[in-house]
């Protein structure tokens, strides 16, 4: 018995301790990704700016229905990768949002339970 025979899978661990993770699959290199063998599972749209699709130049710190819309109900101001709001947009729509809050117009932080 100088040779054994042993089965070979890509997915079980090496005996002689070499590569021990399972195959990539698909660009996140995680099962049932896109690629994977579940497919896809959702399909998410690319977030798109407000203010670009709309053509809002100016944000006006005075418009608080439009800037509530872009502030948490804690509080906080919605980052740019939850809200679809471009870089440029995301500043001036944040320096509006503290204009609005200065004046009262919003609040700083949201309501206690």
């Amino acid at each position: 018995m100088a040779e054994e025979t042993r089965p070979t899978s890509t997915a079980a661990p090496d005996a002689q301790g070499g590569d021990r993770r399972p195959p990539r699959s698909g660009p996140g290199g995680r099962e049932g990704g896109p690629g994977g063998p579940g497919g896809r599972k959702y399909f998410r749209r690319k977030k798109v700016c407000k203010f670009c699709v709309e053509k809002i130049d100016a944000i006006n710190y005075k418009d608080v229905r439009l800037l509530a819309q872009f502030v948490a109900e804690s509080g906080k101001i919605v980052p740019r990768r939850l809200s679809g709001v471009c870089t440029p947009h995301q500043r001036r729509l944040s320096s509006a949002i503290k204009l609005a809050r200065n004046i009262a117009l919003l609040p700083f932080a949201g309501r206690a339970a």
